[in-house]
């Protein structure tokens, strides 16, 4: 066994003792649940095709549950091994592995409020309650080990997120040049511009950015294709969205949303909408650093609550419709907390060493959509850290 899993072995026991938990079970049955693999890290080449149990106890030796057929496919983990062959051997066995142990995490989420965490099934958690056992959610254990950053990828993020912040820059730019010189320009075209600039820099994408003009900018998921696109002409609304990471192992995203208008100023309709979204924007910001200053332990739906609040005071509450902010790791939308109150509650705490946006939007129907997304990251050191700055202040007269 590696060096590094015994020291994670002994990382997850501390994180269980400071959570007051007796153990996390991690189940898993033909790759089902995601973190059960991630944090496992098995040898790839190990056919899994039976249920298995790995019980990690807050204090003492971990123990494995495994099928008869494929009794070995735990031996690179530490822990004393226990073998299962009918369904019956299977719950005796959990009985066996979990004796003494009241309350027990799992990739669960009460009520499936937070669906992320939910990997494994309602009858498996009916299982392991029968054995005796309370089940609670693993879900602040899995943030820990699987959102927060190393400090490579740290820096490796704040590369990119000043890359992407230059190619807003570049993009505006590129569609002032287009549009001076009368030439035909298209949402499509924006897109791979931005995409080349990407293959430029060393950064890539696992899905093509957006840019999404005047109505489609009111559709928070559109994108534009080769085929399905809209012209770009001058007195257009433009909104961008773009997210990359460097092309290598392990790098994480950075993720920004801005906004513009062709034309040499802006209009006061546009104007007060992102007003009003970039007040939700920097109300969710503030309330993250004022709580981090003195220490105070925060969870992402209040976060959300500070970004829609005061959406919802200027009369566009039913016009955002989206949740404030995503976690932010090696996928765009990571494992850790989401600053979400509208779509779930998420009652994961904001931890250390995590990223996630904050990206309120209103979005009018047939009309036009604003959205201001900065990312977030919390340094070890309690430092909230806006990545890609400056932050945008107001609408981009592009043709200025």
């Amino acid at each position: 066994m590696p060096q590094d899993y015994t020291q994670k072995i002994q990382e997850i026991q501390q994180a269980l003792q400071e959570e007051k938990i007796d153990g996390w079970l991690l189940y898993n049955f033909r790759g089902s649940n995601v973190f059960a693999t991630r944090v496992l890290a098995l040898p790839e080449h190990i056919l899994q095709t039976r249920r298995y149990f790995y019980f990690i106890p807050a204090k003492g030796e971990p123990k494995k549950l495994v099928h008869n057929i494929e009794q070995w496919n735990l031996d690179a983990l530490p822990g004393k091994k226990q073998v299962y062959l009918s369904w019956k051997s299977l719950e005796d066995g959990l009985k066996t592995i979990l004796n003494g142990a009241k309350r027990v995490a799992m990739e669960y989420s009460q009520r499936n409020a937070i669906p992320y965490v939910s990997n494994v099934d309602g009858g498996t958690i009916e299982l392991v309650r029968e054995a005796g056992v309370e089940v609670v959610s693993s879900m602040n254990l899995v943030q820990r080990f699987e959102a927060r950053w190393t400090d490579e990828q740290a820096r490796d993020n704040f590369e990119t997120a000043k890359h992407l912040r230059q190619i807003v820059d570049l993009t505006f730019g590129f569609i002032r040049e287009q549009i001076r010189s009368k030439r035909a320009l298209t949402e499509y075209d924006v897109q791979q511009f931005m995409l080349d600039e990407f293959k430029r820099r060393g950064i890539k994408t696992d899905s093509d950015p957006n840019c999404s003009v005047n109505a489609n900018s009111a559709n928070p998921h559109y994108e534009p294709t080769k085929d399905v696109h809209s012209p770009i002409h001058e007195g257009d609304f433009v909104l961008i969205d773009l997210w990359a990471k460097k092309d290598k192992p392990h790098s994480v995203y950075a993720d920004i949303t801005w906004t513009g208008f062709v034309g040499a100023s802006v209009p006061d309709d546009y104007k007060l909408i992102f007003d009003v979204v970039r007040g939700g924007r920097d109300s969710a910001l503030n309330f993250v650093r004022s709580s981090f200053k003195v220490g105070k332990e925060i969870y992402g739906y209040q976060v959300d609550d500070a970004a829609r609040e005061y959406i919802q005071s200027k009369g566009y509450g039913e016009y955002f419709v989206h949740r404030t902010g995503h976690s932010i790791g090696e996928e765009i939308h990571g494992n850790g907390a989401n600053m979400d109150n509208l779509e779930t509650r998420d009652e994961r705490k904001v931890i250390l060493m995590t990223s996630f946006s904050i990206e309120p939007g209103v979005y009018l129907p047939g009309k036009f959509g604003v959205r201001s997304e900065i990312d977030v990251f919390i340094s070890a050191n309690r430092e909230v850290i806006v990545t890609g700055e400056p932050m945008q202040e107001e609408v981009i007269a592009i043709l200025k």
